[in-house]
């Protein structure tokens, strides 16, 4: 619960609570806030069990922890039903973006030699790579409808 307090937060925290409280009822306080804490966990337990129970046996796993995201996606990489390791490792991210750096600079890297083509006629698409012709007062530049 309190896994990102150090110990200087800590210090800090007594000696605000010994300032705020006393040296007397502090004691009481911790009582006090000790007592609510195990309240609120004890209820948050009976509230998670009747959950379960009216869920019925099809739910016997379920655990509220699968709720997050981050768990969830963890426990379905591990299982790795879908061959997502497989997908994972055949995708190079940095292959991929030297590729599109490449395609966007104008130069012809190794494997995207047909992926792209430099000659304007690539199916109502724009060629990006050249320069700029200068335009009339009137003219528009040319749409792309890609970019849109």
């Amino acid at each position: 619960m309190f896994n990102d307090i150090g110990p200087l937060e800590l210090v800090t925290i007594v000696i605000v609570a010994v300032l705020v409280f006393g040296p007397d009822k502090l004691p009481k306080v911790i009582q006090d806030v000790t007592r609510t804490i195990r309240k609120i966990r004890d209820f948050s337990e009976s509230a998670k069990q009747d959950i379960r129970s009216e869920l019925g046996p099809e739910f016997k796993d379920f655990e509220f922890e699968d709720l997050n995201p981050k768990t969830f996606l963890r426990k379905q990489l591990e299982n790795d039903e879908l061959g997502l390791k497989e997908i994972r490792n055949g995708f190079d991210l940095k292959k991929e973006m030297t590729d599109l750096t490449d395609t966007v600079h104008g130069r012809e890297s190794a494997s995207s030699g047909s992926s792209v083509s430099s000659s304007g006629s690539s199916g109502g698409r724009i060629d990006m790579t050249k320069k700029p012709e200068a335009l009339g007062r009137d003219e528009r530049p040319p749409f792309d409808a890609d970019a849109t």
